[in-house]
């Protein structure tokens, strides 16, 4: 079945596509501090680097929206570093997860800011500080729990 064709036309309450530019924490982000994500969120990262067809097939989504919310979106570094290579976008746009507009969105994005080239380099980067984040890294840890409601008693670390 081609990518376009599903059964299934409704989009409301579909992930959107990504952010014009990746956001503030993106982990993908060459950018921003170390240390923010939980350690088996940096791991996840790597798992996109695998051939196609040993991908997971959850997306990976922006961080900065409560999981399963209205205002959920793909990761923008998440599609900018990976692209049409993400096993998990075929799967979601098959399965009515996603449009066929917001999947070739997230295939063909292009970040306006610099991305790390791997999920294993991004990953790396992250975990490299994650027991002793620095103040920006603090700053915007804060930033995410006060505006993020479904991550009240979640240990970070």
């Amino acid at each position: 079945m081609p990518i376009g064709d599903r059964l299934d036309t409704e989009t409301s309450g579909l992930t959107g596509p990504p952010a014009p530019r990746p956001c503030e924490s993106c982990p993908y982000r060459t950018d921003v501090p170390s240390g923010i994500w939980a350690a088996e969120e940096y791991d996840k990262l790597r798992r996109y680097d695998r051939a196609t067809g040993e991908q997971p097939m959850n997306m990976f989504q922006c961080h900065q929206a409560d999981a399963g919310s209205a205002q959920s979106r793909i990761c923008a570094g998440w599609a900018g570093c990976h692209g049409e290579e993400l096993f998990a976008l075929r799967i979601a746009v098959f399965t009515g997860r996603i449009s066929t507009e917001t999947y070739e969105a997230a295939a063909r994005y292009s970040s306006p800011v610099e991305l790390f080239d791997t999920g294993e380099a991004a990953a790396r980067h992250g975990q490299s500080e994650i027991d002793r984040p620095g103040r920006a890294a603090r700053t915007l840890i804060a930033k995410i729990t006060r505006n993020r409601t479904d991550l009240e008693g979640v240990e970070w670390r």
